[in-house]
């Protein structure tokens, strides 16, 4: 194996611990070929699509690469911010407030970055970066509340993967799952009590999450469970009785069966029984992205009122709200645990010394 050129090395430089935030990805631009390229990645992952690779590839490089990417762009055109692409404007939102919270609340250098599972920046490129600043400690934090093999397992896989190529590995954590978090509940909690304060509460709250296919629950994963328990979770601390809440999954794809019920069909037959007001939340999403701001805010309200029903609301994701922000400050300190000390500045500097007194370089 042929190992990465490692940085040069000065002795007495303070170790750093690092954090990095990663979601899902997006691609650079609501363009055909951008989101080609995005699609191309993402769907070609063995953990997101399980079907025989040979066949897979026939479908997705002869029938969806070819149709799916323009229709894509142009739904996320319509939600584009000047910015950017909003999961992306978020994340560097939600990085730079952590940041800023974690260099009050520790001594030690901490370096906190982010990166996308696919599209930029990616996560070999910022693990690139993070070694070239002598972080020796990195806290990987996949910004899943609930673990799937599609997406939290596909974070791990590919920095396990940039380890292998490189000689001098830092220790690396990676936090599984934060689904039923107290801090993150209670950020969900507070971020549909604010928005009820200023437009009122519905008759229905619909909690949607991403869907899977059915198939992922029956081979042990724990995602639907996970989901149904930060529904109720969220519901107990809204104080909502069954009737005033609904837990769905969206986005599915293909003629499979997905996790059920579907958010679509929830939305329709609410509409039918000519609801007055429905709002919709989506707890596994921490920050806005084509899932929430196009499918739930814009297709989900024509779904419902289009079979009869009142008023719709989509209640945005936690983005950088500032509970938010501690509550994840909160979950990463407790897993850097042991991790953050201030850096002993006369041992750094005798050991230096030492090494060059041995003929180290400078």
């Amino acid at each position: 194996m042929r190992y990465q050129t490692e940085p040069e090395f000065h002795h007495g430089t303070p170790e750093k611990t690092a954090i990095l935030l990663v979601n899902l990805g997006t691609p650079d631009a609501p363009t055909t070929p951008a989101v080609r390229r995005y699609l191309k990645e993402f769907l070609g992952d063995p953990r997101v699509v399980e079907i025989p690779r040979a066949v897979w590839w026939l479908i997705l490089n002869g029938i969806i690469l070819n149709v799916r990417p323009k229709k894509s762009a142009a739904k996320y055109a319509s939600i584009w911010m000047t910015e950017g692409s909003p999961l992306r404007v978020y994340t560097e939102k939600q990085t730079g407030k952590l940041r800023e919270i974690l260099t009050q609340k520790t001594t030690g250098p901490v370096v906190v970055e982010y990166a996308m599972r696919y599209g930029n920046p990616s996560i070999a490129s910022v693990l690139k970066k993070l070694k070239a600043q002598n972080c020796q400690r990195i806290l990987v934090v996949p910004m899943y509340p609930q673990y799937a093999a599609s997406t939290t397992a596909t974070v791990t896989d590919i920095v396990y993967r940039e380890l292998q190529s490189l000689r001098n590995t830092p220790a690396v954590r990676t936090i599984k799952h934060f689904h039923d978090d107290p801090g993150y509940i209670a950020a969900l909690a507070g971020n549909v009590r604010a928005y009820w304060q200023t437009h009122g509460r519905p008759e229905k709250l619909v909690m949607s999450f991403h869907g899977l296919p059915r198939y992922t629950l029956d081979k042990g994963d724990p995602y639907h469970c996970e989901c149904r328990k930060t529904g109720r979770l969220l519901a107990e601390a809204l104080e909502l009785t069954q009737e005033q809440y609904a837990v769905s999954f969206q986005s599915r794809f293909g003629k499979a069966e997905w996790l059920q019920p579907y958010t679509t069909t929830t939305l329709k037959a609410l509409g039918a029984q000519k609801t007055a007001r429905v709002d919709v939340v989506c707890p596994g999403f921490v920050a806005d992205c084509l899932e929430t701001l196009e499918e739930i805010a814009q297709e989900g309200k024509e779904d419902f009122q289009h079979a009869g029903g009142g008023e719709y609301h989509y209640i945005p994701c936690l983005n950088d709200r500032d509970d938010w922000m501690q509550a994840l400050a909160d979950l990463t300190l407790e897993n850097l645990h042991g991790w953050l000390t201030e850096p002993n500045t006369e041992a750094l500097a005798l050991g230096r010394q030492n090494a060059l007194t041995l003929g180290a370089k400078k």
